[in-house]
């Protein structure tokens, strides 16, 4: 029996090391990391930048907390607001911390106009995290039953529908942002429509509302461009992100400009952890690489030719309804759920996922090769065609 709370259904493997897109298990068995550890080790595994860093600050410092200032936080910062557009950011230690602080921040906002009672605009198949505030402002009833009460303060809207939201402003006076995830990971993998997003921004705009998007998963240049509303020429008011942030090592953060970056002051938000000297040395090795390799455009041309590559090895295929996505974060939704796909691709040697029940999740590193996207799409056009 295991010492570990059952919360995982684990598959049955355990990996000892890796390299470069590649994981390999306890036996000495190689498989293509098509995942990333859920969009997380976006330049691959033991990465010698991000390895130097972390060895670096690791023989100097670990932790101060945040009663002290801390050089590579400072750093990191400078980084990623230069790169998001952004004027500030805090940082926790992940997604959910990010978007609770997003949240928050909102509702301060809100109180500071004179809201009593602050509410956020989320949307149907959105996933902002578990903590009961990520949770109630998540869109999936499955992973919300028997956590209730959940938070109030949401109103929840059809993904892509500006009718919708523009009826919530005409009837909700309370509503003080907008949630919005550029690119729906767990939802499976849907990209809102630019001019939905626009058309958010415009509400935003003339009712002062704050537009939040949470680019946790599509962030850090999973998506083409360093953050997804980069690509839509679009720009908010707060970006949250994590997962790919650091590489593996935990961090959340949530930037802010304008008048949402001089919401929070001293004790209004904290962290013990977050933003620490080691996960920060980590970010800005991320950042400075993602940047300084060209890697966002590197994920458009590899993400064209991977979904080139399923499109050929998939045509007139009958249980394939349609591949999506941007950059490199591909889904392919199937007409039948597939879960048991995952176990049949690890068999074969490739580590994928299964969202939203029929729809396959890809999330490769961005540093992966040509060769290893052939290996990638040859070894699932197999595996569907046999599944279906």
């Amino acid at each position: 029996m295991s010492a570990l709370m059952q919360t995982y259904a684990r598959l049955p493997v355990t990996f000892s090391h890796g390299e470069g897109t590649y994981l390999y298990d306890t036996a000495g068995r190689r498989y293509l990391d098509a995942l990333s550890g859920i969009s997380v080790t976006n330049l691959g595994h033991a990465h010698p930048t991000v390895t130097a860093a972390i060895q670096e600050q690791a023989g100097r410092l670990l932790h101060t907390s945040n009663l002290y200032h801390i050089a590579t936080q400072d750093a990191l910062a400078e980084a990623l607001t230069r790169v998001a557009g952004m004027d500030r950011v805090f940082f926790g230690n992940s997604g959910a911390e990010a978007n609770e602080a997003a949240i928050k921040l909102a509702r301060l906002y809100g109180h500071q106009r004179g809201r009593k009672k602050p509410a956020i605009i989320v949307f149907e198949g959105a996933f902002h995290g578990r903590t009961l505030a990520t949770l109630s402002a998540t869109g999936n009833r499955k992973i919300q039953a028997g956590f209730e009460p959940l938070v109030s303060g949401f109103i929840r809207a059809p993904f892509n529908d500006l009718a919708a939201v523009q009826q919530i402003a005409r009837n909700n006076p309370d509503v003080v942002a907008v949630l919005v995830e550029p690119i729906q990971g767990e939802g499976g993998i849907r990209v809102a429509d630019p001019a939905f997003m626009h058309g958010l921004r415009a509400l935003c705009d003339q009712h002062q509302w704050l537009l939040m998007l949470d680019e946790v998963q599509c962030g850090n240049g999973r998506s083409g461009h360093y953050f997804a509303c980069q690509g839509m020429e679009l720009t908010p008011d707060i970006i949250t992100t994590a997962k790919g942030l650091a590489n593996g090592v935990p961090i959340g953060a949530c930037l802010a400009r304008g008048p949402a970056a001089e919401v929070f002051t001293a004790g209004h938000h904290g962290s013990t952890y977050g933003g620490n000297p080691l996960a920060c040395a980590a970010g800005l090795a991320v950042v400075n690489t993602i940047t300084g390799e060209q890697l966002a455009p590197r994920a458009t041309a590899a993400g064209a030719y991977l979904r080139q590559q399923l499109e050929e090895g998939l045509a007139g295929h009958p249980g394939l309804v349609e591949i999506r996505g941007r950059g490199l974060m591909i889904g392919i939704q199937l007409r039948r759920d597939c879960g048991e796909l995952v176990a049949k691709a690890l068999q074969a040697g490739l580590l994928i996922n299964v969202t939203a029940a029929n729809t396959i999740r890809l999330l490769p590193p961005l540093t992966i090769s040509d060769p290893e996207l052939d290996e990638l799409a040859s070894g699932l056009i197999t595996l569907i065609r046999e599944f279906d």
